[in-house]
């Protein structure tokens, strides 16, 4: 039963970094810079699942592993805006290539498995707590 907790406890973490990023992502979504190598760049989470380490040692369970978190490779968006302080000598400015859409949909997922997650706890929980009651 403790490793319901800790594949659970681990998928929680994971998710949480998620959240963490969309929102990071989200905040800084209209940022501007004057060159595109500073532009702000969308960062997403690495996850693996343990299964190689399970089937090595003959278990059956597998925990959420972060491998970690990339940034986006896309261009960031080029703007003429003359009039913006940081634009750069041709009057250009380099927005983030964050998609403000595609984070909404991240957040929504990793809310929702953070929330199956805690089912899974809770599930796990009263079923223990079913058992000692079937004890006494």
């Amino acid at each position: 039963m403790a490793s319901i907790f800790d594949i659970a406890g681990s998928g929680m973490n994971a998710q949480s970094l998620r959240l963490n990023l969309v929102a990071s992502n989200i905040s800084n979504a209209n940022t501007v810079s004057s060159t595109a190598a500073e532009a702000y760049k969308s960062r997403q989470p690495v996850f693996a699942a343990e299964l190689n380490n399970a089937l090595s040692k003959h278990d059956a369970t597998s925990k959420v592993k972060v491998l970690g978190v990339v940034e986006s490779r896309d261009a960031p968006v080029m703007e003429y805006a003359p009039n913006n302080p940081v634009a750069d000598e041709n009057g250009y400015i380099f927005k983030s290539n964050v998609n403000t859409v595609e984070e909404m949909a991240n957040m929504m997922s990793a809310s929702r498995s953070y929330q199956n997650n805690i089912e899974v706890l809770n599930t796990a929980k009263q079923m223990m707590l079913q058992t000692l009651r079937m004890g006494q």
